[in-house]
């Protein structure tokens, strides 16, 4: 299996993570895990906190971007339609991206859009 069969949501966030922090470094981003597999007590205690489902996978606050990373094929559930229309819905900007290289130009484009006048 070649590397490109072998990619998953993980890697392809990953690599767009470790891009804009190398490339742009003023820029701050992280990662919002609402996702994986946890015991019974590790899910109420995280949901009790305020752990959602469907809430986008990256935050980049300095765009007010949202990111959900899915690979080719991969589906947006319910939840996360709700979340990426909710947050749409009061300013920020949405996205799902397919590939670090979608989030890449995703990112790009909105640093462009912006002008916000941050260099790396």
């Amino acid at each position: 299996m070649d590397d490109v069969k072998k990619r998953s949501e993980h890697v392809e966030q990953r690599e767009f993570v470790s891009w804009v922090r190398t490339n742009h470094p003023k820029i701050k981003i992280f990662a919002i895990p609402n996702g994986g597999l946890r015991g019974i007590a590790s899910a109420a205690k995280l949901k009790a906190e305020g752990v959602s489902a469907g809430v986008p996978d990256l935050f980049i606050p300095r765009l007010k971007m949202f990111i959900e990373m899915k690979i080719t094929g991969g589906k947006v559930s319910d939840s996360q339609n709700g979340w990426l229309d909710y947050l749409a819905g009061i300013g920020y900007t949405c996205c799902v991206c397919y590939s670090k290289e979608e989030a890449m130009s995703v990112f790009l484009n909105i640093m462009a859009d912006k002008d916000l006048g941050i260099n790396p």
